[in-house]
């Protein structure tokens, strides 16, 4: 009996709270607050730096081309550089003239919205006002109540003398002295001296990034990635190459769209049309609200130079028309599918970037935060940033399987299943995906972290999406061509292509006899945990599509007091599933020997899900366990069963453990080579 001291296990359903966090948590919280007190306080000396990065990655290509036109690497460099500095300060001389016509017409423009407002005041709408002031006042009429008889004034009141006029004070006016020539020049300088100074340290950095571009990627891979130079070092060149190219691409689309907003505000007749292009265009790195902020100032422009709207509504139709054909049809034919980033984590950046470095950090908010997801997605140590930031899923598809089950949600897991049937077939699906979402429930199980409630809502969910997706065919889809995100991992992280679909390869099902497809052909035996019924009802299912009648039988009805109860006739062959064996396999070992006294001539394979489970790397163990076949995956065990059936001996997938033994014989008795 337990001590009344001893405190009361907790009811399965109760859930632990989480810990303290420990030293390690918060000194991760202490360096993430020193970082975000190092970039606000030292923006001026870190934004040269992160916007010479960001040229460095739009200037690499051109100057990878001078290279292979057997130019030097300084001479390729200096060209770029001064190419790179030439355009800006062309833009930037465009809009200093640009600007000063504008600001020399602004008096008659002033005139023309003066005009406006006083036709608006004198219209309908200008009449609004007194309208509502009168119903209002007859309102007011209506309602009050009329007094019976005016008060009379008190006796005590009497008239004042009015009291004298106060004299009014003299107007002064200050007039300031004329400013010499050196205030005007410190008043025209000392404005453009923090920009001049930003722009040179920008151009020497960028200097220096381009001459020791490989420098500084060999110490990259030393500081993240030294452990593993061949995959470090191809995850750092494509992650160049894959940024350069999206930051080229995202370049020469804005300046599309300001080059068409130019042209097309010229032909309207609204004056400075070339600010107005390259307004467009700088404020399309500003994601969501900047493409309004584009074009609002030109629209209001055509409203203040036309004395009609029509100049007005023509300019209001170029923007609506042309950002939402360049953002929602030419960007995603460029870009592929993603550009990579979450739009929740695009529209934190903006604000963040803001926030720690002006309005300089708004316009490089997203190329910035897609250096940081490129960071993540490569590099171990930082792949929180991909996980907070990036458009993947945080959950594998297993994962979130596991998830929907414990939510006892079959609705979401059918619905992310046929999401995924789109690109695979049924099998691969079970082995990708449903197998692996069982094996992390079967592995909570194992710990004892699963409640009986929670146990059950899975064997209800995937019993569930068993069911569903009996409809389903197990053929290949067609290939779709799908291009791939400016952060996507390099091609040696990239997942092998997956195996076909089981009908491409396998004989027609005309080979396959009577006795086979009856029902019960092939028996489908659950192992002993408790989610090994639902591994074995996939694989019956797909034993049904291939044209082998299935049986499910449940572990319960081979044990020791109930096997001979068991109906065998008719069985061809065998086959046990098994999510995961624990320790020696010796329950196994038992089941396959009643199994071989009850079906002496049906042939048995063993369905071990996990792939890394010691019985499939060991031959002795396989030896010593009895099966004829041992496969690690759903397209294994159909693949052997047809090949069984159809009477081919060719097995490409699987060896048997016969064979195994055979080959190792023959090989004793072959002479040796004189």
């Amino acid at each position: 009996m337990p001590s009344p001291l001893t405190p009361a296990p907790p009811p399965e359903t109760e859930i632990q709270p989480p810990g303290v966090p420990g030293l390690s948590g918060l000194l991760t919280l202490a360096v993430g607050v020193v970082v975000l007190a190092g970039l606000y306080v030292g923006r001026e000396v870190f934004l040269p730096v992160v916007l010479a990065i960001l040229l460095a990655f739009v200037l690499a290509p051109f100057v990878d081309v001078m290279r292979r036109w057997h130019l030097g690497r300084v001479p390729a460099v200096i060209i770029a550089v001064l190419l790179a500095l030439g355009i800006i300060v062309s833009l930037g001389g465009l809009i200093g003239f640009q600007v000063a016509g504008l600001a020399s017409d602004m008096p008659r423009y002033q005139t023309t919205i003066e005009t406006k407002v006083g036709t608006i005041r004198e219209g309908a709408l200008g009449k609004l006002p007194s309208l509502l002031r009168d119903f209002g006042r007859r309102f007011d009429q209506a309602v009050a109540e009329k007094p019976s008889e005016e008060a009379a004034p008190p006796a005590s009141a009497v008239a004042e003398p009015p009291a004298p006029e106060e004299p009014k004070p003299l107007p002064v006016e200050v007039h300031e002295p004329e400013p010499t020539p050196a205030q005007v020049a410190r008043n025209f300088l000392l404005p453009l001296l923090e920009p001049l100074a930003t722009m040179g340290i920008v151009f020497v950095v960028l200097i220096f990034i381009l001459m020791q571009r490989e420098d500084l990627r060999d110490r990259m891979i030393r500081l993240f990635g030294s452990s593993d130079l061949h995959r470090t070092t191809a995850a750092m060149d494509d992650a160049a190459r894959r940024l350069s190219r999206y930051f080229l691409t995202q370049l020469a689309l804005n300046a599309s769209f300001g080059l068409v907003a130019g042209i097309g505000l010229w032909a309207i007749g609204v004056p400075s049309p070339a600010l107005w292009g390259v307004f467009a265009a700088l404020m399309r790195f500003v994601p969501y609200i900047g493409s309004f902020l584009a074009a609002a100032p030109p629209i209001l422009l055509a409203a203040a130079v036309d004395p009609g709207w029509s100049m007005a509504l023509m300019a209001f139709a170029l923007f609506a028309i042309g950002e939402p054909l360049m953002g929602h049809v030419v960007e995603p034919i460029v870009y592929g599918q993603s550009t990579g980033l979450s739009p929740f984590a695009v529209v934190i950046s903006a604000i963040f970037w803001t926030w720690i470095w002006g309005p300089v950090g708004l316009l490089i908010a997203t190329p910035l935060t897609l250096c940081l997801v490129v960071l993540g997605r490569h590099v171990e140590r930082l792949e929180f940033l991909d996980v907070l930031l990036g458009d993947r899923p945080a959950l594998t598809p297993a994962e979130n399987l596991y998830q929907r089950m414990l939510a006892g949600d079959p609705d979401e897991a059918l619905d992310s299943a046929e999401v995924l049937l789109k690109e695979r077939s049924l099998t691969s699906y079970y082995d990708e995906v449903a197998l692996k979402g069982l094996q992390l429930a079967a592995n909570d199980a194992t710990r004892g972290v699963l409640t009986h409630r929670q146990l059950d809502q899975v064997r209800d969910v995937i019993k569930a999406l068993v069911a569903d997706l009996g409809s389903h065919d197990d053929v290949e889809p067609p290939p779709h061509e799908t291009k791939d995100d400016p952060v996507a991992p390099p091609k040696s992280e990239k997942p092998d292509i997956k195996e076909p679909a089981v009908v491409g390869e396998m004989p027609h099902e005309d080979k396959i006899s009577e006795a086979w497809r009856t029902d019960g052909a092939v028996m489908c035996i659950a192992g002993r945990g408790p989610l090994d019924e639902a591994a074995s009802e996939m694989l019956a299912q797909l034993l049904n599509k291939h044209g082998l009648g299935s049986r499910l039988v449940p572990h319960e009805a081979v044990s020791r007091s109930a096997i001979f109860n068991l109906d065998m006739s008719g069985v061809q062959m065998i086959c046990i599933s098994y999510l995961e064996i624990s320790g020696t396999p010796a329950h196994l070992r038992y089941l396959l020997r009643r199994l071989r006294k009850q079906a002496p001539k049906a042939p048995i394979v063993v369905g071990l899900w996990p792939a890394e489970d010691a019985v499939l790397k060991s031959e002795t163990m396989r030896s010593t366990l009895g099966a004829d076949y041992y496969v690690s995956s759903m397209r294994d065990a159909v693949v052997q069963c047809l090949k069984v059936a159809t009477g081919e001996e060719d097995l490409p997938q699987t060896v048997t453990t016969k064979q195994a033994a055979n080959e190792s014989e023959a090989g004793k008795r072959l002479p040796l080579p004189a």
